[in-house]
This record gives structure tokens, sequence and C-alpha cells, in this order.
């Protein structure tokens, strides 16, 4: 076997591998955008869990100067959570925000913050 041949032989078993690992990455593509889809809406609703506690403690001092809570919720909170919301005031001011979904067909969840009238 020449040198030449050899050569011929390598560079033919490149190009095959090259395609090989092209079909991988696009067989493992949809599986990667999923992952980050995912990970995409359990950030979105760590932030709307996060942004339910500060509506729900503005709410609270709102009631503490005798005003109502749910216009001083829905103004602590930013605009893409305001739909859906739902305050309450039982032991305090409970704000329950509805989780944005990015991923079609989940269900309609909610998010729930406390904020206390005093005491501990």
């Amino acid at each position: 076997m020449t040198f030449a041949s050899a050569s011929r032989r390598f560079s033919s078993s490149a190009r095959q591998d090259r395609g090989a690992v092209s079909i991988e990455l696009i067989g493992a593509l949809p599986v990667v955008l999923l992952s980050l889809l995912v990970a995409a809406q359990i950030v979105i609703a760590g932030y709307a869990f996060w942004s339910a506690g500060i509506a729900a403690k503005a709410g609270a001092r709102a009631v503490l100067t005798g005003k109502g809570p749910r216009p001083a919720a829905e103004h602590a909170l930013p605009g893409a959570l305001r739909g859906d919301l739902k305050v309450t005031r039982e032991n305090g001011v409970k704000v329950g925000v509805r989780i944005p979904a990015l991923i079609p067909g989940l269900p309609k969840s909610f998010v729930y913050g406390t904020g206390s009238l005093g005491g501990n």
C-alpha cells in the first residue's frame, strides 16, 4: 500500500464521518431546543413566583395604610403578569399570578405569594 492510496482511504473515511456527525447534530437538535425551552419555562415560573411575593407585600403595605390591596399588587407586577391576577385577604394578603406558558398545551398554572399584615 502506497502513501497516496492510504491518504485517499483516510480522506474518504473522514468525509463519511463528517456526514455522520452532521446527521447526529440534526437528530440531537430537537432535544437541545426542547431542553432550552423547558429551562426557560422554569425560569419564567421562578420569576412569576418571585413577583407574586413582591406584589403580595405591596398589597399588605397598602392594607396597612388603609387602601385596597389589589391596585397596589397590580402596580407592583410587570405588565405581562397582570392578567388573571388573584388577590385575597386571608391571614394577610395572598396574590396569585398566572405563569405565562412558553410550551403549547401546558395547563393554566398559578403561583402564590403572601404578605403579612404585621406581627412576626
